[in-house]
Formats: structure tokens, sequence, C-alpha cells
């Protein structure tokens, strides 16, 4: 890894070692960063012990870190492993700044500001865009809002976890950021799928008619990261359905309270309930061809063909 962090001789803490915050200590401790690693379920955290990580039994027990980055499964777990009765706020000593990259509410992430604050710590909101494999790839893209000093001071870090981040300002604007990306992603894997199904009713491969897109200006990271699962039905979960769900709900709430328009977006909500409802629940979003494909009348199976996707 070719990336460095500043030489500032900062504790680092990290707590949530699920696929995702895994796969981003793993960033860290590959480029050379001491990490405490804090996980509910020690066992998941253990595996990081391997590249050196120090694995701590309470999420108290990162609050003598300078920094501490969380990535968590949602608002609840954010608000109780940072500002619950043994969390990282807890205890005697509290890190300078914690970074959250957990997808939550504007509400929730407000709540976990105002209790950093109280108690002498800051919180930079540090939302995502990727999955795992993306991680590994060094290709994650974060954006980022809070105090820019805090922004400053995690940035080397931020650096090494991903290829780029983004500054979007104070409070926090970098959530409705990533609830408005997430959004957008339901949207787009809907039409995807929708142009999908209906050129492989006609006669053409999926992988025929992707390859095309793929190279068109119409093509992007995300429509090749999802080729092989489109063409192979390989729907190993990186995001799943649920996930997509709730984080549509929150951006459908947002432009009700903005008075935003959403008619594509609201549609596009519908299909992932769904696919949610048929039982679609531990698989990747891009599922929703199936549901596509049998509204049409179409049968799918696997093209078992090599697809690039890109990274």
């Amino acid at each position: 890894m070719s990336k460095q962090p500043a030489r500032t001789g900062h504790k680092i803490g990290w707590a949530g070692a699920g696929r995702m915050g895994a796969a981003m200590a793993t960033r860290l401790l590959k480029g050379g960063v001491e990490v405490s690693v804090y996980n509910r379920t020690r066992a998941k955290a253990e595996p990081l012990a391997k590249l050196g990580a120090r694995i701590v039994d309470s999420a108290a027990a990162l609050g003598g870190c300078d920094i501490v980055f969380t990535m968590l499964g949602g608002p609840a777990d954010v608000i109780e492993v940072v500002a619950g009765s043994g969390g990282i706020l807890s205890g005697a000593t509290r890190p300078r700044l914690i970074v959250d990259s957990t997808t939550i509410s504007m509400d929730a992430a407000r709540q976990v500001r105002a209790a950093a604050a109280a108690a002498g710590s800051a919180l930079l909101d540090a939302p995502v865009s990727g999955n795992p494999w993306v991680v590994e790839a060094g290709r994650l893209t974060l954006v980022c809002s809070g105090a820019r000093a805090d922004f400053d001071l995690a940035k080397p870090y931020l650096d090494l976890i991903g290829q780029s981040a983004t500054y979007a300002g104070e409070g926090e604007l970098a959530r409705i950021v990533k609830i408005c990306h997430n959004t957008y992603l339901g949207v787009v894997i809907q039409a995807l799928a929708e142009i999908t199904v209906l050129a492989n009713k006609a006669g053409v491969p999926r992988h025929a008619l992707l390859e095309f897109i793929n190279a068109s200006v119409l093509g992007s990271p995300f429509s090749r990261y999802k080729s092989p699962a489109l063409v192979n039905l390989d729907f190993h979960p990186t995001f799943t359905p649920p996930l997509l769900q709730k984080d549509m709900d929150l951006g459908l709430a947002a432009a009700r309270e903005l008075h935003v328009a959403m008619p594509v977006a609201t549609i596009a909500r519908e299909m992932v309930q769904n696919l949610v409802a048929r039982g679609y629940t531990d698989c990747d979003f891009a599922a929703i061809i199936e549901l596509e494909a049998e509204a049409s009348g179409l049968k799918l199976s696997p093209e078992n063909v090599k697809v690039d996707r890109g990274v």
C-alpha cells in the first residue's frame, strides 16, 4: 500500500468489525497504523489481531484513543456504542474525535454529535460509498462533514481507508449526501434491471447488453460492479435489500421534510420493499432483476460468463 499516514502519533480506535468495518480497519492496519478494535461479538474482531490489531472487550476501552472510527449497523447501534452507559464516551478519558461511517439519519447524527460535545469530544460524519471488495481494492469513497479542523485531523487516515474523502461542510451535511446516494442506488438498480430484462427477453444475452452499456457514456463503476450479479445471478450479499429499503426510507423522509417531489425514487422504493416482502433479505439487492424478470414472464438462468467488474 503506497499511502502512509502523517506521523502524528495518534492512538486510533475502531468500533465495528462487520464486513465493512473489518475491511476498512484492515486498510489502516496494512498501512502501518496501530489500531485498537472493539466489536460486540469479539470473535468477529479476532481475525484483525493477526494483522496487528489490539482487541479490546468494551467500547469504553477505546476512550483513551485520540481518534475512534465507528462503522456499525444503524443509528441505535451508534448511539449505544458511542453514548451508551458502557460506550466510548462513558469513561474518564474520551477521544478527541469520533469519526462515524455508519449510514444513519441526520437526527441520529445530531444526537451523537451533541453527546460527543457534552463529553468534550467532536464528531466527524464520514459515510462511505462502496462494499467490502471495493474497500479491499482501495476504491472506497467517503464524504465528510463537521468542523474543518476535525476533517483535516482525520484526513491522513481517511486517505488510507479509501481513494477519496470529500469535505461537504459543517454539521450533518455528509449524512444527506449519503442518503441521496443510497436512494439513487435504488433508482439505478431498478432501471438497470428493467433494461436488462427487456433486452434479454428480446433474445440479447445479458452479458452482451451490459458489456455495451459499460463501454458507453451510460456506463459507470456501479453498472460494472453489478454486471457479474446480473449476468450470472450470483447475489452474494454486499448490500442487502432491507438495508437499501431503510436508506431509501430515510431519503424519502428527507424529501417530505424539504418538500422535494421524488416520484421515480418513490416507485423504486416500492420495488425494493416488494423484494424484501418476497424473502430476499440475505442477498445482494441486485436480486431485484429476478422479480423484474418474473413480472415480465421471463425465466432467468446464469449465463456462466466471466464478467469484469471494473476493479
